[in-house]
């Protein structure tokens, strides 16, 4: 499952442990331990100057993102290695817009998210219940279990977030009439 790969960075050779394959019933600790490895092998890559960037590495500033339409109106995803609506890892950015909220869903695959800017608020349950709102900031980090039913609302400003997930990704409104039309 783990393959040990090679980077040199000043002359020297680093060795570094990365999954090799993820799938989308991977649990919350293995997705864990994938987006470490991944975190790991994009800062060792990122010693390299522009034009020695290694073939399939990914190096990209905040500017650089190409952000498109989300799977919800008002929602933007860009997209930063894989494509979520396909089988395989894969890592994201979605931002979503403030004064929103979404109503209880889950999604097929285990999913890490990182809070990059704004205030995120989540909570778990069948039902939107802001009692159970959890606070999150920009540097926060959670897991989201498999299947599990879960809602957020964004307040003042903007959020954006970080998944890290294996594809292909859904999501499952518990009650299909707050399914956002498109």
């Amino acid at each position: 499952m783990y393959k040990l790969s090679e980077v040199q960075i000043d002359g020297q050779i680093k060795k570094n442990r990365a999954l090799s394959s993820i799938k989308s019933d991977t649990g919350a600790t293995k997705l864990v331990t994938w987006a470490a490895g991944l975190a790991l092998s994009l800062t060792l890559l990122g010693a390299y100057a522009a034009d020695e960037l290694p073939e399939g590495a990914v190096r990209i500033t905040t500017e650089e993102l190409t952000w498109k339409p989300g799977r919800v109106p008002g929602h933007e995803i860009a997209a930063l290695i894989g494509d979520s609506s396909k089988p395989g890892p894969y890592v994201e950015r979605v931002k979503f817009p403030a004064n929103s909220i979404s109503q209880a869903h889950s999604h097929p695959e285990a999913r890490a998210y990182t809070i990059i800017s704004g205030t995120w608020y989540v909570g778990y349950g069948d039902k939107f219940d802001p009692a159970k709102l959890k606070a999150l900031p920009a540097g926060s980090f959670y897991t989201e279990p498999a299947n599990v039913n879960h809602f957020s609302q964004i307040k003042e400003d903007d959020v954006v977030v970080q998944i890290v997930g294996g594809g292909p990704t859904a999501t499952r409104f518990v009650d299909p009439a707050n399914a956002p039309k498109k």
